[in-house]
C-alpha cells in the first residue's frame, strides 16, 4: 500500500508544495516551510503498547506506514531535580543530544525520497545526528560545519562516515554555504531549521513529558533556543495534546545573553528579530544571530503566556558544575535552562510553577567549560 506524504506549506504566504518534489525553502518567500499535517485527536495514541523508539507516537507522526530508520532513540528518562523541577536526560540519545529525534525524523524521509546524498549544517549535534542516522539507512552524507566546531563533534559525523566540509566564518556562513548545494540535483538538504518533519521529531520530546508525568504537563516547559527546533516541536505537541484534554504549559525560553535576539524582540515587543552580532559563547548550540523561524518563536511563546530569559557565560559555567555535581554532565549549551531557573537563578523565574529543563546534550562532546 502506498501512502501519502504530508505535504509542505509556507507560514508566511500560504505557498504548498509536494514534499517529494519541493525546494527546500519557500520558492515565493525564501522561507522554513512547515507542515500540512494535523494528527486527528480522535485516534487512539498508546505510546507503551508501541516500538521502544519515539516511532511509538507513531499516531501523531507525519510519516505514514512503516518505518525503517531507528535506534530506539527516545523515551529518555525523566527525573526530579529540585523541588517542583523534572529534567529530561535527552542527551542520553543514541547520539548524545536531543537532535536524534529530528534526525531519525528527516532521514526517514530522505529514505523514501531516495536522494544520491544527503547534506546538512551544523554547529555539532545535529550534523552528528544527521551523519548517525544516514549511516543507519545506508545513504551518503556531507555535513558542512563552521570553523572552531568542536573536534569531537567532527570526529564522531567522520566516524559515521560522513565527509565534513568546515567553512570559514560563523554558523551563518556555514548555512549559506549548504544551501548553495541544497538544490542541486539528486541532494537532499537535510535541515533541521527548514524543513518541518524534523519539527515533528522534536515534538516527541513533550509527548515523552506527558506520558512521563501520567497524562499531563507541567505549568512550563523550560527550552534553550537558538533556532527553535525544540521549542517549536514542543509547541506543536502542546497544540496536539490541548485537542485531547490536556492542560497546556508556558513555553519558558532561554538564550545566552552574548546572542540573544529572540530575547531582545520579545522583550521590546516586536513580532521578528533584529539580526545581532555573532559573539562568542559557551551556548553554541543557541548562537544564532538571525534564526529564519523567530516569527513563530515569539509568536508561540507569547501564545503560551510563557516569557523569554537570558544567562550569562559565568552562569552557564556554574550551571554546568552544578549538574554535574548531581550527576548530570552535560554541554554548556545544555545547561542553559538550569542557569535560568535554578537555584542559582538571581529569583524565581518560575514563580513557583512545576516545570521541565531538557539536559539535551553530553558533556562528553564538549568537556567542562572553563
Amino acid at each position: 500500500m502506498t501512502h501519502a506524504l504530508p505535504g509542505y506549506v509556507c507560514p508566511d504566504d500560504g505557498t504548498r508544495a509536494d514534499a517529494r518534489t519541493a525546494p527546500w525553502c519557500c520558492p515565493v518567500c525564501s522561507g522554513p516551510w512547515d507542515l500540512d499535517f494535523t494528527p486527528d485527536p480522535a485516534t487512539e495514541l498508546t505510546p507503551s503498547a508501541g516500538p521502544n523508539s519515539l516511532w511509538r507516537y507513531g499516531a501523531a507522526l507525519p510519516l505514514p506506514g512503516a518505518f525503517s530508520v531507528t535506534l530506539s532513540e527516545g523515551n529518555t528518562p525523566l527525573v526530579p531535580l529540585a523541588e517542583r523541577i523534572h529534567a529530561k536526560l535527552d542527551f542520553l540519545m543514541p547520539t548524545g543530544s536531543f537532535k536524534d529525534r529530528g534526525a531519525v525524523m528527516l532521514v526517514e524521509l530522505a529514505r523514501r525520497l531516495g536522494p544520491e546524498r544527503v547534506i546538512a549544517d551544523s554547529s555539532g549535534n545535529a550534523g552528528t545526528a544527521v551523519a548517525a542516522y544516514c549511516a543507519r539507512a545506508g545513504l551518503s552524507c556531507e555535513i558542512f560545519v563552521p570553523e572552531g566546531t568542536s573536534a569531537k563533534k567532527t570526529e564522531q559525523m567522520r566516524a559515521h562516515g560522513a565527509a565534513v566540509r568546515v567553512v570559514p566564518g560563523g554558523r551563518e556562513a556555514t548555512a549559506e554555504a549548504a544551501r548553495a548545494e541544497a538544490d542541486l540535483p539528486g541532494v537532499f538538504y537535510a535541515s533541521h531549521v527548514f524543513n518541518p518533519y524534523f519539527l515533528h521529531g522534536t515534538k516527541t520530546y513533550a509527548y515523552e513529558v506527558w506520558e512521563g508525568l501520567g497524562g499531563r504537563l507541567p505549568e512550563a516547559l523550560v527550552v534553550p533556543v537558538g533556532n527553535g527546533t525544540l521549542l517549536l516541536g514542543a509547541a506543536l505537541a502542546v497544540e496536539e495534546l490541548a485537542r485531547r484534554g490536556v492542560r497546556p504549559p508556558a513555553l519558558v525560553a532561554v538564550q545566552a545573553a552574548a546572542v540573544s535576539p529572540l530575547a531582545a524582540a520579545f522583550e521590546a515587543g516586536a513580532e521578528d528579530t533584529d539580526a545581532v552580532e555573532q559573539r562568542p559563547t559557551l551556548a553554541e548550540g543557541i548562537a544564532i544571530p538571525a534564526p529564519p523561524r523567530a516569527r513563530q518563536i515569539l509568536a508561540a511563546v507569547r501564545k503560551s503566556g510563557g516569557t523569554f530569559l537570558t544567562v550569562s557565560e559565568e552562569a552557564l559555567r556554574a550551571a554546568q558544575r552544578d549538574l554535574a555535581g548531581r550527576g548530570l554532565f552535560v554541554e554548556p549549551t545544555a545547561a542553559a535552562c538550569w542557569a535560568a531557573v535554578g537555584p542559582a537563578a538571581p529569583s524565581d523565574p518560575l514563580g513557583g510553577r512545576t516545570a521541565v529543563v531538557p539536559l539535551c546534550g553530553t558533556g562528553l562532546k564538549a568537556g567542562l567549560a572553563t
